[in-house]
């Protein structure tokens, strides 16, 4: 084997370990564990995977069906108020 070629791998290797240890002392500093969504620095280092969520369509149809149940939640809700608010007068 190449003497540069094993010099090669060798940084390409200290390179990963640089960036784990990176990850593994941004973790150590964090206070327990976290919810929602990580931190910048932890999503932007090299390496980081990033879910390719397949996106979702609507159809027109569906978008007309959503919409109708949500004005009727929200008459309810208005309704309900209504009535309190006589209930209190």
């Amino acid at each position: 084997m190449d003497v540069n070629q094993m010099i090669s791998d060798l940084r390409a290797e200290r390179d990963a370990l640089t960036a784990a240890m990176t990850v593994l002392e941004g973790i150590a500093q964090s206070r327990g564990r976290r919810r929602g969504r990580p931190p910048a620095w932890l999503a932007s280092l090299p390496g980081a995977k990033k879910k390719d969520a397949p996106t979702r369509t609507v159809s027109p149809a569906t978008k007309k069906k959503m919409a109708l149940a949500q004005r009727r939640r929200w008459a309810a809700v208005k309704k309900g108020q209504e009535v309190a608010a006589q209930a209190e007068a």
